[in-house]
């Protein structure tokens, strides 16, 4: 599990930070919010963020209450605590394990079709989402957020490519990977939450090839490590905020951006909105006004279709990957 975890997160942390690259590279080139006039009546909500230090960003991995990680979707706490606990439940009998482990994986499956149930409604209150907060922030605020759309969108296809250019050295067939990863990531494009497409992208990586105990482990350590699509965003959106703030950032200070943004969306929730906070807590630490940052709430549903479905292609594509690094991926499943 060492050499494995080791493996994943280098591979989290390469792919992130091009990720983080792409999207300050595509809102350079397009300067989105160059000439944006700000709206007076939003900052009267701007909540206050606060980036933390990367020894809390570590203490908080491990959780204190169990059942409040699960409750505010901290996966990286519910990771650590599975493993754990996965850790003292192999250690016991055979004759005092069984009766648990059957008792998980019952209520693991009972979970996985919970889960598809609820989805299938999901996107009616995705819609309701996007109707109240483009309606509650004008046509007008829209134009400069439409160019940053087309941005946005436009990274996430050039970084698809490079994401195939890895499943072509990685020797994994790339037709096959898409077709197992299409549902999950419409799911999560539907749904805008990484966490609904988390079950289904388990079992399709299984079905391709990739062991249990690895899937188990490396997809969803990569929902805090390895958000790759919300990597894109945050750079993004980031820089699109300071343009529409008029802060003219340079060279240097984009890199301790992109730098600081790489630190504080560890451990962010795979759930709607959630980029957001991360957004403006580093904003603050960049004096960037967060006006300027609550503006992208005017499309935050159309770019959180697109962050969230490549977020879960990401983890499905780093899941396979590792397997292929160790030698672990099923020949009759995948074949060379």
């Amino acid at each position: 599990m060492g050499r494995v975890a080791i493996k994943a997160i280098v591979f989290f942390e390469v792919v992130t930070t091009f990720g983080l690259i792409l999207g300050a590279v595509a809102i350079d080139l397009t300067q989105a919010g160059a000439g944006v006039t700000l709206p007076a009546a939003v900052q009267a909500v701007a909540p206050t963020a606060h980036p933390q230090g990367w020894q809390q960003i570590l203490l908080n991995i491990f959780p204190e209450n169990i059942a409040q990680a699960v409750a505010e979707n901290q996966i990286l706490q519910v990771a650590i605590f599975a493993l754990l606990f996965g850790t003292a439940l192999a250690t016991l009998p055979e004759p005092k394990r069984a009766p648990l482990v059957a008792v998980l994986q019952s209520l693991t499956e009972t979970m996985f079709r919970l889960t598809r149930i609820i989805m299938v409604v999901a996107p009616i209150a995705a819609g309701a989402a996007l109707a109240y907060t483009v309606g509650s922030m004008g046509l007008a605020t829209l134009l400069p957020l439409g160019k940053l759309l087309v941005t946005c969108y436009a990274a996430l296809a050039i970084f698809l490519v490079v994401l195939a250019l890895i499943l072509f050295f990685a020797r994994i067939p790339i037709g096959r990977f898409a077709a197992a990863v299409a549902e999950p990531a419409a799911l999560g494009f539907a749904t805008t939450s990484s966490e609904a497409a988390l079950p289904l992208a388990m079992e399709r990586m299984e079905e391709v090839g990739v062991p249990r105990w690895m899937v188990s482990f490396v997809i969803p350590t990569g929902y805090s490590f390895n958000m790759t699509g919300s990597s894109i965003y945050l750079s993004m959106a980031a820089l699109f905020a300071a343009q529409a703030a008029g802060l003219h950032l340079n060279v240097g200070q984009q890199i301790v951006l992109l730098a600081t943004l790489a630190l504080t969306s560890k451990g962010v929730a795979g759930v709607p909105r959630s980029v957001l906070v991360v957004l403006l807590a580093t904003a603050s630490s960049f004096q960037i006004p967060a006006t300027a940052v609550l503006m992208l709430l005017g499309v935050d549903t159309l770019m959180d279709m697109g962050r969230t479905a490549m977020n879960v292609i990401g983890n499905c594509l780093a899941a396979a990957v590792v397997a292929r690094w160790e030698c672990e991926l099923k020949p009759m499943a995948m074949p060379n």
